[in-house]
Formats: C-alpha cells, sequence, structure tokens
C-alpha cells in the first residue's frame, strides 16, 4: 500500500453508546494519568524517568477497543497508554510508578517495564522494538495451542528500523500468525523526525515485503483506529496472519519526563498538532453524532479525576519493596529431583547427541507444551543430529525450521515460555548468540525480576560450542562466562551422555531461562544412558574421580582431559580428585570447598580464555570461602588469550591439553 492516509468513516453508529463513553472515558484517563505523573515526577514521587503517551491517546484506545480480554498486547517505553488501554488498574498502576510493592511488578520494574499479566498485558520494554519477536512468540503459543487469541504489539516510528522489526514481520508472515503489528508514527525518535530517518513513502508500505496488508491511518481518530484494529483482528482471528497498521500522530511533550534537551520541533508544528487533539476531536464527533451530551462527558471526567485521586492515595500509602523481595524475584524455585544411581558402565549406551535426542523425545511425548525450533532443526534434524527424527515423530508445528533471524526466532521463544509454553530454542553454533544478546540478557533473564518474581520464562537455549574440529574463530568460541554474570540465567555444561540427558530434562521442566552449552567434540562420545526418563538436579556438582593430593575443576571436554590426566599421575602415587560441576550457575560451592579442604590444592581447567573465564570465578569462590584450606597457590588452566585459528596445529596449541592439565598439577606438589 501507498503512504496515502486512510481516513476513518468517522460513523459512531456502528459503536454503541455504551463503548463509545467507554473509548471516551479509556482516552481521557490515560491523559490525566500521564498528566499526573508529569506533577508527580515533578514533584519527587515519580523517580527515574516516565514517558507520556499525551498526544497518543486514541491509538491505544482505539486498538485494544478491538481485542478481547484473552487477547494479548506488547507495550514498549511509552506504555502507560497500552496498559491502560487494555484493562490495566489506575491504582496498580501508579504504585508502581512510585515504585512500591503494591504496584504491578512490586516496585522492581517501574514505567518502562510495567505489564499486567492478569489482562495478558506481556509487558512494556526499554529496549526499543524488542517487544515485537516477544508478541510474535505470543501469537505462536496461540496457534500452537488452538485458539484464536490475537496479539498487538507496539511500536514506534524510530523502532521501525530495528532489524527484530522486519525479522518479526517475515517470520509471522510465514507462518502466518495472529499478531499485529501497530506502529505509531509520532513522527520523531527521540528528536530525529522520522523524515530524515526512514526510507520509502510510509512504514505502512512496508508490510507489501512480507506478504501483509499494511494501512496508514490517522492515529489522532480513535474511530479510524478501531476500524483498521477491528479488521486486522478479524484476518488473525481467521488464521489469515499478521497485519501491519501506521498510526500517525503525534506526542505533545518531551521524549522523556527526564530530558533537558534543546528544542528540535517549532512551536507551530506543536500547536498545529494540538489543535488535533483527539479527545477533543472525539468531543466533537460524539455532541454532533448526539451520543453524549456535554453534562455526560463532564460526568466521565470527574469519574476519572476521583479515580485517579484514590490511585494516588492508594500508591503513596502503599509499602516499598524490600530487599528480600527484590533477591526472591530473580529465579524461580528450580524443580526438585533426585538423581539416579549411575547406570553400569556395560549397560546401554549412546552417544551424546542421541542422549540428548532421547531427552528431547521423551519430555515431548510427556508435555506438550514443548516445543523445538532453530535454524535446519526439522526436515534435516540439524546440522549435529541432535534433532534428526524429530520432526516425523511430533510434526513440523513442534520442531519448527526458522529463517535465519537469530534475535527474532529467539525473542518469539521468550514470547511461546511467556505465554505459557515451553520452548526448546537450538542455535545452530553457539557463536551466533551474539546476534541474540539482548533476547536473552534484557529479556529472558530480566522478565521475570522487572515483573516482580511473579511470571516464569521456561525457555532451553541449547547449542554447540568450542572449538577442537578446525571451525576457526567465529564458530569455535567458548562462551560460557558471559552468561553466568547474568543474573535469571541457568548455565549446565555437561560432559557425558548421561549427564546430558539428565540435564536436559530437568532444563526443560525448569521454570528458568537455562543456556544449555554441547561441546561439539562430545556429540561422538558414548556412554551408558539409562532408556527410562530421569533428572538430574541442576546446581549440583559431580566428582568424577575421587583423590587426595589435588583438586581438579573441570568442565566439558576438559573433564575428559583431566581424568586421563589423573590416571596417568596415579601411576607416580598421585591422587587426583576431578569435580565437573555440570551447572555453572547455579554452582555447587559446598562439593568443590569440600574438596579443597581435603586437598588443599586447586586447578582449574576449562576450553574457554582463562582471562575472565569461569575458572575466575571458582578461584574467587575459594579465595573467599576457603583461602585457608589451601597449601598451593590456585592455578587456572585455559585457551590462549587469541581468537581460535584456523590452522590445525595452531588450534591444538590453543587449546588446553591433557600434558597442560598435568603440568598445572604436578606444579602444586
Amino acid at each position: 500500500m501507498s503512504g496515502r492516509l486512510i481516513p476513518g468513516r468517522g460513523d459512531t453508529m456502528k459503536v454503541d453508546a455504551k463503548a463509545l463513553e467507554h473509548l471516551y472515558q479509556t482516552m481521557v484517563t490515560i491523559r490525566r494519568f500521564d498528566e499526573k505523573t508529569v506533577e508527580l515526577f515533578q514533584a519527587g514521587y515519580v523517580k527515574g524517568t516516565a514517558h507520556s503517551y499525551v498526544g497518543q491517546e486514541a491509538v491505544a484506545a482505539g486498538a485494544c477497543a478491538a481485542l478481547r480480554g484473552d487477547d494479548y498486547i506488547v507495550g514498549n517505553h511509552r506504555g502507560h497508554g497500552h496498559c491502560l488501554a487494555k484493562g490495566a488498574r489506575i491504582d496498580r498502576m501508579m504504585a508502581e510508578l512510585m515504585g512500591r510493592e503494591t504496584g504491578y511488578c512490586r516496585g522492581l520494574g517501574g514505567s518502562m517495564h510495567i505489564a499486567a499479566l492478569d489482562q495478558n498485558i506481556l509487558g512494556c520494554n526499554g529496549i526499543v522494538a524488542a517487544g515485537l519477536p516477544i508478541g510474535t512468540g505470543a501469537a505462536l503459543a496461540a496457534r500452537l495451542r488452538g485458539t484464536d487469541q490475537v496479539v498487538i504489539t507496539f511500536f514506534g516510528d524510530g523502532g521501525a528500523n530495528q532489524g527484530v522489526v522486519h525479522e518479526a514481520m517475515n517470520l509471522a508472515s510465514v507462518w502466518k500468525l495472529g499478531v499485529i503489528f501497530l506502529c505509531e508514527n509520532n513522527q520523531y525518535a527521540l528528536s530525529t523526525a522520522t523524515t530524515r530517518a526512514t526510507a520509502g513513502d510510509s512504514i505502512a508500505a512496508r508490510a507489501a515485503g512480507y506478504g501483509m496488508p499494511g494501512v496508514r491511518v490517522d492515529g489522532n481518530d480513535v474511530l479510524a483506529v478501531y476500524e483498521a484494529a477491528q479488521a486486522a483482528v478479524t484476518r488473525a482471528r481467521a488464521g489469515e496472519g499478521p497485519s501491519l497498521i501506521e498510526a500517525v500522530t503525534y506526542r505533545w511533550g518531551g521524549h522523556s519526563m527526564r530530558a533537558n534537551l534543546p528544542a528540535y520541533r517549532t512551536e507551530a508544528e506543536e500547536l498545529e498538532w494540538r489543535e488535533r487533539d483527539p479527545i477533543g476531536r472525539f468531543e466533537t464527533t460524539l455532541a454532533e453524532q448526539k451520543v453524549a451530551t456535554a453534562p455526560r462527558l463532564k460526568e466521565l471526567r470527574e469519574q476519572v479525576e476521583l479515580e485517579l485521586d484514590r490511585a494516588v492515595k492508594f500508591a503513596m500509602d502503599s509499602p516499598e519493596p524490600t530487599v528480600e523481595l527484590m533477591e526472591a524475584a530473580v529465579y524461580a524455585p528450580h524443580i526438585e529431583v533426585r538423581e539416579p544411581a549411575p547406570p553400569p558402565p556395560l549397560g546401554r549406551e549412546l552417544t551424546f547427541f542421541e542422549a540428548l535426542r532421547e531427552a528431547h523425545r521423551q519430555e515431548m511425548e510427556r508435555d506438550q507444551r514443548v516445543f523445538v525450533m532453530g535454524e535446519d532443526v526439522g526436515l534435516i534434524g540439524g546440522i549435529f543430529a541432535v534433532t534428526r527424527g524429530l520432526r516425523e515423530q511430533f510434526g513440523d508445528d513442534r520442531v519448527r525450521d526458522t529463517p535465519i533471524s537469530e534475535a527474532t526466532f529467539l525473542g518469539t521463544g521468550v514470547g511461546a515460555a511467556i505465554a505459557g509454553l515451553r520452548p526448546i530454542v537450538e542455535i545452530q553454533i553457539f557463536d551466533f548468540v551474539a546476534l541474540m544478546m539482548d533476547q536473552i540478557v534484557n529479556q529472558a533473564a530480566k522478565f521475570r525480576f522487572m515483573l516482580g518474581g511473579t511470571p516464569t520464562v521456561p525457555l532451553v537455549i541449547r547449542g554447540p560450542q568450542g572449538g577442537g574440529i578446525r571451525l576457526a574463530a567465529q564458530h569455535s568460541q567458548s562462551l560460557e562466562s558471559w552468561f553466568i554474570h547474568v543474573p535469571g540465567l541457568v548455565v549446565v555444561a555437561p560432559s557425558t551422555p548421561f549427564d546430558a540427558k539428565g540435564l536436559l530434562i530437568s532444563a526443560i521442566r525448569d521454570d528458568n531461562p537455562v543456556i544449555f552449552l554441547e561441546h561439539k567434540v562430545l556429540y561422538p562420545f558414548k556412554g551408558a544412558v539409562p532408556e527410562a526418563s530421569y533428572a538430574i538436579p541442576l546446581g549440583k556438582a559431580d566428582v568424577k574421580r575421587q583423590g587426595s593430593d589435588v583438586t581438579v575443576v573441570a568442565t566439558q571436554v576438559m573433564v575428559h582431559r583431566a581424568l586421563a590426566a589423573a590416571e596417568e599421575l596415579a601411576k607416580d602415587g598421585i591422587s587426583v580428585e576431578v569435580i565437573d560441576p555440570r551447572t555453572l550457575a547455579p554452582l555447587d560451592e559446598e562439593t568443590i570447598i569440600g574438596s579443597v579442604a581435603k586437598t588443599g590444592r586447586l586447578v582449574i581447567a576449562h576450553e574457554a580464555v582463562k582471562r575472565g573465564g569461569f575458572g575466575s570465578e571458582v578461584a574467587a569462590v575459594i579465595a573467599e570461602k576457603a583461602v585457608d584450606c589451601l597449601d598451593a597457590p590456585i592455578v587456572r588452566v585455559g585457551a590462549r588469550p587469541v581468537p581460535m585459528p584456523f590452522n590445525e596445529n595452531l588450534e591444538r596449541a590453543t587449546i588446553p591439553t591433557q600434558e597442560d592439565i598435568a603440568t598445572a598439577i604436578r606444579g602444586l606438589l
């Protein structure tokens, strides 16, 4: 579609008087809420920052009027209007803006991250356009559950130029998901005018590139927005896929309440748009069509003022959250399981990748909410064969090949998890995770916390990392230390087929986002694996070999090299205890400290670069909690501080060897 503005018919006859009054009162509520927020911010009661929605009220009110109560929305940083239009309580909204425990997010989220899960408001977002993949994931969850729920995800003209916007629209169109992408074009991305930053006739015109309808409407005409949203919702419920709506509007205030910026708009422009006031225009329409009298509109406005006064009092009278509440909000409780006894060494054997595949299959049979998606996981079963055969058993819906859109299909997993499913997202090569970091670190890891410790994000992000097969610098990194630093993430790194199956089953059942790291070199390794389903507790290390002279804490491939070194050293009378943490976060400090207390010496071995690696954290734990037990300095064994080289001999020289570990052990004796 071209950039032509499609006007609303301005016909109120198709909407009953009660609904029209509700539209009007919703817009007034949004405006007065944000005007009051400005007052409270200036008085010091609302802190940090907030982004006023004044001037854009018709967009949220009109769009949300087309939704049912069980439909979803995802807002953005300017999201108060979105939440109020979808039915959020004004008192809990105000309490959240004041950082109080009675707020929707218990004072932990604030203005930019506010949500109301009881209204299927899946959160506003401080990262521009990050909500689009999440909204797409909620639409996918509705599809997989077989409901006709739809999603509206709001974004701005500035956000329209983010890559995830295009990725999300493409993915939603390919999968025909029931999501409406609603761009509120208020014509400025902070201070940069849309005309200076956005190519093409309009944002709506981009819809043609993704095979979906696109319409550009007057965002200050609430009925025009409602009509466009209603048409898109009807299409989505019928299974016909997504739509793009561009609502042209204008924010009256600055970018945020905190901003103290030079003027970047002319007074004439601001005056022109104030004269197009969406509330004033709707008042005129209601009067002209004799829907509501002036006294009735005044009555509706007075009801808003009364409710707003009560909301402010409620917020000011509410307690602030405690440190204990804050710390308890980071992680959902881990599932409690009892680890089975190790299988006999001559029992049934599987390769590492076969054990992972069996865990997928058994959990997908047990729980219909579990599904898998990623690049090439379906038709060919993944490039390392972990998901081979699952598509034939469970179908395309639950084993989904994705576009090469890492940030968006990961974010789609986040949205599906928030909406009640249990996704497993495969990263084809773990180095590609750099493209996904916002959705992992700012979305999945923080969602539960920002929403007050209430929701869960049961998401597994798994795939191969590490070197040793000559894939060079961009396909061979070991990146676990990136993730153990982030509160909210669980990080798992198994070294045996037995551990891989049991830990993946626990990860799938856990209510937290789990980073599940699989080393490429380990995929063909064989080991005894019970056929029955079993789970290994997260946060529990395994002592792979008992010893009394030196403790070696090793991860993934280094576990096998440490065991081989220990076997050789035993010939010289050196007794080495080898501990595999298995879960890097949370870390089983008790087992490691207990071992060091016995041996008095510690070597830590991992394939990642030594500087800033996981070993630094283990060393710090011992230095802080068990330094008196040490009879020698702690030694770390890690990769050289270089990107992984392609040359075979140089790759071998970069990655720690059995001999490197043995030398480190001997150096302590």
